[in-house]
């Protein structure tokens, strides 16, 4: 087994800023650094390839900006933010109002990026975000005319996996718009949901494929044919590479929420963060907890050892909760501005901060000494 690199990092995005966290070997997490002071990062990307750090900024008026730094967030540099292309027709053309996710294109080529944003576009980087290209096969799709907002006004593109085994192989995570793939970089396209349920549509357009709301999608990287989807109306999962789904119906306090975590070496393995749905939006009973299956779906844990359990109204978004590649350190934060560590996959939790901004998102990474 290859040396584990250290320190350990962690960065948050929150409402006012990318917070750096480290640790040395059996050492605790700390606050290094913050960058970005008082702006909106909506998504951070530590990319494990060459170092680099991609953050996204949503600045309202002065509109979307995305940075990368090379040396651990001491100094950045703007990239490009992911553009729509300019109507031609005299009416206008649409507009980057956030993004919602960056990864790895293709581990084998450093500098090349997949972009999610809002209003559903997907962008391709082949230089480390200096230049960007808008997917027009998926952007020209009939099928996307259906899309809509989910938790926002317009439709976007939050969830992004690509196979390890083939990095020509994407599937995205639309809210509303349903799973796409594509198994040839892009140049074609199917909507891949059947199975999932909308029960906040009508009747005859509940099983849609195309207008299903999956508030995150992550694929194992132990077996990419097994996939998890924390949906609007529960919990999806598919065992063979998102052909098919089936909802499972009993998981501890409740199915929704947004965030979910795959095992790194575990295709059983998964971990979510309840939640009341619709309108109230907080811990069920207002109890913070995770829940965990060890064997796909068929049972689950309620890990609440560490979390408030008293008058405990947080809600975590779906980017904020991550594992790191060990399978048993994990982290997941609140719109409250908390932030909660385990060692042991989710059996004891402990605080590490109840004072941070909002969060927004909650990625690991790692560095050499």
């Amino acid at each position: 087994m290859a040396e584990k690199l250290y320190p350990e990092k962690l960065y948050l995005g929150t409402r006012k800023g990318l917070f750096i966290l480290s640790r040395p070997r059996g050492g605790k997490w700390k606050i290094d650094r913050v960058s970005f002071l008082g702006d909106p990062v909506t998504i951070v990307y530590p990319d494990p390839r060459d170092g680099a750090i991609y953050a996204a900024l949503s600045l309202g008026h002065f509109g979307v900006k995305l940075h990368r730094s090379d040396d651990g967030g001491k100094n950045w540099t703007p990239c490009a933010a992911p553009a729509y292309p300019t109507a031609t027709d005299g009416t206008a053309g649409a507009s980057t109002e956030y993004i919602w996710a960056i990864e790895a294109a293709d581990p084998k080529s450093p500098g090349s990026l997949w972009c999610g944003t809002i209003p559903g576009g997907l962008f391709h980087s082949i230089d480390g975000g200096a230049n960007w290209r808008l997917i027009e096969s998926l952007w020209n799709d009939p099928k996307r005319k259906e899309w809509v907002g989910g938790g926002m006004d317009k439709p976007g593109i939050h969830s992004i996996c690509v196979d390890p085994r083939d990095s020509a192989h994407v599937r995205l995570g639309i809210s509303c718009g349903g799973v796409w793939e594509t198994r040839d970089s892009g140049e074609t396209w199917k909507c891949r949901a059947e199975g999932m349920i909308a029960r906040y549509m009508p009747p005859d357009r509940q099983a849609d494929p195309n207008i299903q709301d999956p508030h995150r999608l992550v694929q194992s990287p132990a077996d990419p044919r097994v996939l998890w989807a924390q949906h609007h109306n529960g919990i999806f999962h598919s065992t063979d590479g998102s052909a098919s789904w089936k909802e499972i119906e009993s998981a501890g306090p409740s199915t929704f929420g947004f965030a979910v975590a795959a095992h790194p070496t575990d295709a059983k393995t998964a971990w979510f963060v309840p939640a009341v749905k619709d309108e109230t939006r907080v811990p069920v009973d207002g109890k913070v907890c995770v829940t965990r299956t060890r064997d796909g779906g068929k049972s689950f844990d309620v890990l609440r050892k560490g979390l408030p359990q008293e008058h405990a109204y947080h809600i975590v978004f779906r980017h904020a909760l991550d594992v790191r590649e060990d399978g048993n350190t994990l982290a997941f934060a609140s719109t409250t501005g908390s932030l909660w560590t385990t060692e042991d996959g989710g059996d004891e939790w402990r605080t590490f901060s109840t004072d941070l901004p909002p969060v927004y998102c909650v990625r690991f990474g790692e560095s050499s000494v």
